[in-house]
């Protein structure tokens, strides 16, 4: 008797124990410890310009919401400026003269063919991994094959998908291009039909449904939302937010130094924005705010199926710029300068267990990498350059690196090399030419010291930092 309740008590076990596993699926891992979603929500050319970031002009309450529950980096350095490189550079974790990509027409994996993403990592350790709008870096134009390689499958993802504006959405009701036709791509639209006829609200509506048909699988999707990167379009009701004569434009100092050659101010761009008028630049920066409020309600949507599915206590949501952007700051509308305001980036990180905070120690996009390989309990590969993140997110108080660096080409033999510490940024071009900012009472970088002979000390210490690295 007492061994026939013996068996029962174990077929009970037995039973739970299969019970368990079928209502929690694969979201075990063989240890039995839950494994948690990764949401990664990467934005185009999108800067700090950010309601959470202390910018009061610009409306982007979902955002705000997501910082207001999770750490809030305000000093944050990609790797490399521009699309391409930066993506390369932090979804493998390395840096652009390790990736070897530092234009916009190299593949990763013509590179790094065997390098691991750490979108593959999680996939190849059983975790859902589907990409939808631009993560990695999109080419190949209509080419099918070519476009699946620029998006990394199959290494990265289980499946990637790209979107285009609809007819609706095509449809123009205001809008021009501000160069008169010498950039293609400098043009604003205020657009007809709703969200969904654009890009960013198509990405939107795939990544809510996406995470809807997992369940408990656990996932990691990437969501690329393409605003406020060129061309400036977005529905009619978000530039009705803007009004004429409701935001200012930035204005140099008029002791500003000038720039060195190859630092800003380069080819047919400069051409172009230098004859802007100040009707042009309130256009642009117009067309930019507008845009980053319709990325802003994609993200509240997304935020919104997090709230409804009760996945925040499994999910690690990262959010970040691939790099920063001029609106007007040395006369620069785009990005691809040595420049904090190219070279910073917003990010935010919330996550179980993190309180809100705001980290204001320095920290580099390739943290990214080491950062999830740790919540996720997988071991990294050999060689990243980044560190965990973790030591910020559990106290927002704390130090970060000692010195973050960035590197820009200017073709095939120009470059520069930059480093920023917590008081100053040193660059070196190419050239020869140098640039020296003291950001404790200069922040906006407007005057170079680096041909003062008092500061031979601090250059000579910061350039051997830049050789270390």
């Amino acid at each position: 008797m007492c061994w026939r309740r013996a068996f029962l008590n174990v077929a009970a076990v037995k039973h739970l124990v299969a019970l368990l596993c079928a209502l929690c699926g694969s979201a075990l891992s063989s240890s039995g410890a839950v494994r948690p979603n990764i949401l990664l929500i990467a934005v185009d050319d999108l800067r700090d310009t950010l309601g959470c970031y202390g910018n009061a002009a610009v409306k982007t309450p979902n955002i705000d919401r997501l910082a207001a529950r999770g750490v809030r980096f305000d000093r944050a350095y990609v790797q490399y400026p521009v699309c391409n490189p930066s993506r390369s550079s932090f979804l493998s974790g390395l840096r652009p003269d390790q990736t070897g990509v530092t234009d916009n027409t190299t593949l990763l994996r013509d590179k790094l063919p065997d390098m691991v993403t750490f979108p593959q990592l999680l996939k190849e350790n059983g975790w859902h991994s589907a990409a939808f709008g631009k993560i990695f870096h999109l080419g190949g134009g209509r080419n099918a094959a070519l476009r699946a390689k620029w998006m990394d499958l199959p290494k990265s993802w289980h499946s990637a998908e790209a979107f285009q504006a609809t007819d609706t959405g095509k449809k123009r009701l205001a809008g021009r291009n501000l160069t008169d036709g010498k950039l293609n791509w400098c043009h604003w639209g205020m657009m007809d039909g709703t969200d969904d006829d654009q890009p960013d609200g198509q990405i939107a509506s795939a990544v809510v449904a996406k995470i809807e048909s997992l369940g408990n699988q656990p996932w990691i999707i990437g969501c690329g939302f393409m605003k406020p990167h060129d061309p400036f379009v977005a529905p009619k009701k978000y530039f009705d937010l803007y009004p004429e004569g409701s935001l200012k434009l930035h204005r140099d100092p008029t002791n500003q130094t000038p720039a060195p050659p190859l630092a800003v101010g380069f080819g047919a761009y400069a051409e172009a924005f230098g004859k802007f008028t100040d009707a042009e630049r309130m256009e642009f920066l117009r067309a930019y705010y507008a845009c980053t409020t319709f990325m802003d309600a994609q993200v509240g949507r997304v935020l919104d199926t997090l709230d409804r599915l009760k996945l925040w206590d499994n999910t690690m949501v990262i959010f970040l710029g691939d790099h920063g952007y001029h609106l007007g700051e040395r006369d620069w509308w785009n990005k691809n300068t040595l420049f904090d305001r190219s070279c910073r980036a917003p990010l935010i990180i919330a996550a179980p267990g993190v309180k809100p905070g705001v980290a204001r120690g320095l920290v580099e996009f390739v943290d990214l990498y080491p950062t999830i390989a740790e919540h996720c309990g997988l071991k990294a590969p050999d060689g990243l350059a980044g560190r965990s993140l973790r030591p910020l997110l559990e106290n927002p108080g704390a130090s970060g690196r000692d010195a973050v660096f960035t590197i820009i080409t200017r073709g095939p033999r120009q470059r520069g090399d930059s480093i920023r510490t917590d008081r100053w940024r040193y660059t070196e071009w190419s050239d020869g030419t140098r640039e020296l900012y003291d950001h404790s009472t200069d922040p906006e970088e407007t005057r170079n010291l680096a041909g003062a002979v008092a500061n031979k000390t601090i250059i000579e210490k910061l350039g051997a930092q830049l050789r270390r690295r």
